[in-house]
């Protein structure tokens, strides 16, 4: 078990789209919004800010190492 369950790319994503949720929502409750509103505000934020982030980070370069299961796929036939 030498893969971890998260890439770094789709943590760094992540972290970004939270950071961003968390400064909209933080900006907006302390120009007077309310907490609810402040919430929601953050949330539609991070929301906003996920596919950008995904599109503005480069995808990891291969590692040379095999997928799992590809050794199937190279032999033909899926069928048992």
């Amino acid at each position: 078990m030498d893969r971890s369950l998260v890439s770094v790319r789709a943590a760094l994503v992540l972290l970004l789209a939270a950071l961003t949720g968390l400064g909209v929502g933080l900006l907006s409750v302390l120009a007077g919004d309310g907490t609810a509103r402040g919430v929601l505000a953050g949330l539609a934020a991070a929301g906003a800010a996920l596919p950008l982030a995904n599109r503005a980070i480069v995808p990891d370069a291969p590692t040379g190492r095999p997928v799992a299961g590809a050794e199937r796929l190279k032999g033909g036939t899926t069928r048992g």
